[in-house]
């Protein structure tokens, strides 16, 4: 299950502009962004499941059958975000050691939109999740847009961090929170 994905393209869209210029901020602390390719698949599979660990931890299957399952999931997630965000930006976060994990950024009008951001456990708890969402707030503000996410209901953890970066709580469904950000005015 390395290859391209059945039914889904090969790779992925080019990045519409290049890296947004307040990414660069991050180049101070190691971190940079590129714009992911079709071999970028496999760790990606493997961040995905990293994501979901804990969730899958309790559940009575063997380990070959959980992986299985994260897989397709991850195929699934995959091909959706790559039909209905065509125009998002897919973003590797990298440093000097390797990979760190993704960031997919929709920027366009009314709100930029953050699709997902992942980050590999040994990357967790740096700060970098927070120095991601504060560039592309950077981003959002420099164009006169807001920004826009969702976080899942069981990640109470997430929710705070966008919390303390400015983003207020808005509808919600079953599993998901809607939580939007406003640029502070201009004076």
């Amino acid at each position: 299950m390395g290859g391209p994905l059945p039914g889904a393209p090969g790779d992925f869209p080019a990045a519409r502009t290049g890296v947004p210029g307040a990414f660069d901020v991050l180049a101070a602390t190691g971190v940079h962004l590129r714009g992911l390719r079709a071999d970028d698949l496999p760790w990606l599979r493997d961040l995905y499941a990293t994501t979901r660990e804990e969730e899958m931890a309790p559940v009575p299957w063997p380990a070959a059958h959980k992986r299985a399952f994260l897989d397709q999931q991850f195929e699934a997630q995959h091909r959706h975000y790559l039909q209905v965000y065509a125009d998002a930006d897919f973003l590797a976060v990298c440093d000097v050691r390797g990979l760190l994990g993704r960031l997919y950024l929709r920027r366009g009008a009314p709100d930029h939109l953050i699709v997902d951001v992942s980050l590999f456990p040994a990357a967790r708890g740096r700060g970098l999740g927070t120095a991601l969402i504060l560039a592309a707030q950077q981003d959002a503000a420099a164009q006169g847009r807001g920004m826009t996410l969702h976080v899942l209901q069981q990640n109470p953890a997430a929710r705070r961090l966008y919390e303390r970066l400015g983003f207020v709580a808005g509808a919600s469904a079953a599993s998901y929170v809607r939580m939007d950000w406003r640029a502070a005015p201009v004076s």
